[in-house]
């Protein structure tokens, strides 16, 4: 029975064994198994680390990437970071970085990256895969850039895409460029200058398309520039030092091979002494971390009341930036309205205090998109049944949206409107917040007009026109319907029935016309004593010629 399950846990790698049946497994356990076991914890935790890398916490996942045995798992790395910079180019010089970092104490592992990237290089290339392509060389500009790979490889990339060039080859060679100029302007001045001989001709010869004549004439700019704002390493990833750098040279024209049987788990006969050479091996990568302990065990205490006594005030709000980074990943990486409203919560019960952050982002989230996806709407409408302080948060949102709409394009306008249109309707948020609109010529702009027509389109949309009518007749909205100046009122009507509302202004329609009745009242009097006059006036004339 043990075996079949510990057969079941290695294939699949999810089934939970509570804890005392996995000790008694790992009593009775055979040899072969335990080391499958291994590699599937080293695969899943090499995998974890790569993916949740970035520029803020490189410093601290290297150390903990040098306590998995990497020897073992040196496969496992190279394809995990290929994947994940395929997946996400944005992050391909923390990759590189990280690579670089393991090239000064495992070279093998660096070379056998370089070989698999450049492996996959030349693939794309004879596929003519342009976005496989495009990833594997900033790969390698970026590997150029840390150290790992030579020079003269960047000059024979550039050689192979501008000897036959194409408009795909030439925006490659240009993209390359862009990455690793800086780098090669350095350490290569003649290389450059030969690489962008060439670009020149390509220029002169005419027979490339617009949008391509356009990036090498960028790319000149940029050259001419000094590659301003395109630094070959970004201070927070300069992790190695000169004299430890280990570069490497992989040949296009060589046969390169890639290793792949790494990858694949193979049972060790020599697995115990393996495991025991690399713990002494990481003591060496890691040293100090015996004593680090001992120290933390010994100066506990101390180390506690000098904490409560030291605060750090962090004043560049990194914090909150990586609040609102992992709401907008949250709720942009969730299936539906649901599970990110229970995920947001998770988040919210760890980071108390910024529920506005939390409702400024699911904003900013629905404003982005092309147009209203109703996904946001119901988040905000599950957010405001909660907690009363999303609904006050909301509330705000609302008035600062409304204040602000003039800063908005029509699109994000309109999804605005719709959001709060849903809230609206499903009675998430208050109706009073509508008292902040004052619809009159003087107090509105084109912008803010436009808010209010997408707002009341939508509402219409979800109540109809009677229940939207029986909905506002239950308050007083006078800033929205104003009945104080008949210019204003005009105002209203008109805006209103130029949208397709007309049948939610019959009140206003009313009392302006109640207004002209009244005028009409009290002008009548006056002509009947202006006629009166008048008749007195004659009968006078009458008598004296009488």
């Amino acid at each position: 029975m043990s075996r079949n399950l510990v057969a079941e846990l290695g294939k699949s790698g999810g089934v939970y064994i509570p804890p005392f049946k996995s000790s008694r497994i790992m009593e009775n356990i055979e040899e072969d198994q335990y080391q499958r076991l291994t590699w599937d914890a080293l695969r899943k935790s090499i995998n974890g680390l790569v993916n949740k890398v970035n520029a803020a916490n490189i410093k601290n996942i290297i150390p903990e990437l040098f306590g998995e045995n990497l020897i073992r798992g040196r496969g496992l790395f190279c394809r995990s970071c290929i994947k994940s910079q395929m997946a996400s180019p944005g992050f391909t010089d923390v990759f590189a970085a990280l690579v670089a970092v393991v090239n000064t104490k495992f070279p093998e592992i660096g070379h056998l990256f370089l070989q698999r990237i450049m492996l996959h290089f030349k693939k794309a290339y004879k596929r003519n895969d342009k976005p496989q392509l495009i990833a594997a060389v900033k790969f390698i500009a970026h590997l150029v850039n840390q150290g790992v790979a030579h020079e003269l490889i960047a000059l024979e990339l550039l050689t192979l895409l501008l000897q036959n060039p194409t408009e795909d080859s030439v925006e490659v060679a240009v993209g390359f460029v862009t990455e690793c100029g800086c780098f090669l302007q350095e350490h290569s001045p003649r290389g450059m200058r030969a690489v962008f001989d060439r670009f020149r001709d390509i220029l002169h010869d005419g027979d490339i398309d617009k949008h391509v004549r356009f990036l090498i004439e960028g790319l000149f700019a940029l050259r001419k520039a000094k590659f301003q704002g395109y630094a070959a390493i970004r201070p927070e990833l300069d992790l190695v030092e000169k004299e430890d750098q280990l570069s490497h040279e992989v040949s296009l024209s060589d046969e390169i091979n890639p290793d792949i049987a790494v990858d694949v788990f193979k049972v060790d006969p020599n697995f115990s002494e393996n495991e025991k050479r690399y713990e002494e091996l990481k003591k060496q990568i890691l040293p100090g971390e015996d004593e680090e302990d001992d120290e933390e065990e010994e100066s506990g205490q101390d180390e506690d009341s000098e904490s409560e006594m030291m605060k750090i005030t962090d004043l560049t709000e990194r914090n909150l930036i990586d609040f609102r980074r992992t709401i907008y990943l949250t709720i942009m990486s969730s299936v539906d309205f649901e599970e990110a409203g229970h995920k947001l919560l998770e988040i919210m019960r760890m980071e108390p205090g910024l529920e506005m952050e939390l409702c400024v982002m699911l904003l900013e989230c629905c404003s982005q998109e092309k147009t209203y996806v109703r996904y946001y709407g119901l988040l905000g409408q599950r957010f405001c049944t909660l907690n009363k302080v999303y609904k006050e948060c909301l509330e705000k949102c609302f008035v600062q949206q409304y204040s602000a709409a003039y800063r908005m394009e029509t699109n994000t306008i309109r999804n605005v409107a719709n959001f709060f249109a849903h809230l609206l309707a499903t009675d998430a948020l208050p109706w009073h917040v509508l008292g902040y609109i004052r619809l009159s010529l003087e107090n509105t702009n084109s912008s803010s007009r436009i808010f209010v027509k997408f707002l009341f389109q939508e509402l219409s949309e979800h109540l109809g026109i009677r229940a939207l009518n029986h909905r506002l007749s239950r308050d007083s909205f006078d800033s929205i319907f104003p009945k104080d100046n008949p210019q204003h009122t005009r105002f209203a009507i008109n805006f209103f029935s130029v949208i397709g509302l007309g049948g939610i202004t019959d009140n206003m329609r009313e009392h302006l016309e109640n207004m002209q009745r009244q005028k009409a009242a009290i002008s009548e009097p006056d002509s009947e004593s202006r006629e009166s006059g008048r008749d007195y006036e004659c009968k006078k004339k009458r008598r004296r010629r009488n």
